[in-house]
């Protein structure tokens, strides 16, 4: 698939929000112990909530600053099942669950989720108007010393500007407007954040759409080495590059195994 790739000046502010954003997926967590509940890597499933005005254990907020509008997440029934309906509204925040997952043993990722309409104005190809309605992200744990020279670079601009370095890499699925499925576009500021269109345009509009995903192979393609464990999963709806307002609902999220 094609690989995209922004040739304009990378602005001060993707540094801050970068920088930021390993902020809040930091840390590495510890393996879990081996019981019932945690014998897969999957995220909590919104699902089975037990009550709409709480999280599943384990998800909790990122801002990407304090001085960024919160996008607004909300449990909500739909069509006989429990979804997270997200809001953005010239907003940017997200959710993540920690967890380990090896891709060697569960590759596939798979996950619902329904945009009844596309934000017109956004590119993910450019960074001034990068936002998408929809982002499932997947991060990596690794050590700097393992990052090309010019990532440690970064690594150690967004620690000093942070009080973290950046994931060792992270995959972003979205929903984009223009380009096709499968697509691949390097992230503005550094080489260790790849999304990858999962979403294209106006197919499966206002439906849910079902994605399933191999990681591991997404993964060797983006970067062209072998991933590390994954760390934590997240869900991300943007849009305050352009200050739109768009409306996005998530299902659960499943590793699998083949």
């Amino acid at each position: 698939m094609a690989r995209i790739t922004d040739n304009v000046n990378r602005p001060a502010r993707s540094i801050v929000l970068v920088a930021l954003f390993a902020a809040a997926c930091a840390s590495v967590p510890a393996p879990s112990p081996p019981t019932a509940a945690r014998e897969t890597p999957d995220p909590a499933p919104f699902s089975t909530a037990a009550a709409l005005d709480v999280l599943p254990a384990g998800w909790k907020p990122f801002r990407l600053t304090r001085f960024k509008k919160a996008t607004e997440y909300r449990l909500v029934p739909l069509e006989d099942t429990v979804a997270l309906r997200a809001v953005a509204d010239a907003s940017a925040s997200g959710l993540q669950f920690d967890t380990v997952a090896d891709l060697h043993e569960h590759p596939w990722l798979s996950w619902k989720w329904k945009v009844p309409a596309l934000n017109g104005k956004a590119n993910n190809t450019l960074a001034h108007v990068e936002d998408s309605p929809a982002r499932v992200i997947v991060v990596f744990e690794g050590a700097r010393d393992a990052l090309p020279a010019a990532e440690q670079i970064n690594y150690d601009l967004a620690k000093a500007m942070g009080g973290n370095g950046l994931p060792f890499a992270t995959l972003m699925y979205i929903w984009e407007n223009h380009l096709p499925e499968g697509a691949v576009i390097s992230h503005h500021f550094t080489t260790r954040i790849k999304m990858i269109v999962a979403g294209s345009g106006r197919k499966d509009l206002g439906t849910w759409h079902e994605e399933r995903v191999n990681v591991l192979e997404d993964y060797r393609r983006a970067f062209g080495e072998e991933p590390p464990r994954v760390r934590a999963v997240g869900i991300m709806s943007d849009s305050d590059n352009t200050g739109a307002r768009t409306v996005a609902w998530y299902g659960d999220i499943r590793f699998g195994r083949r």
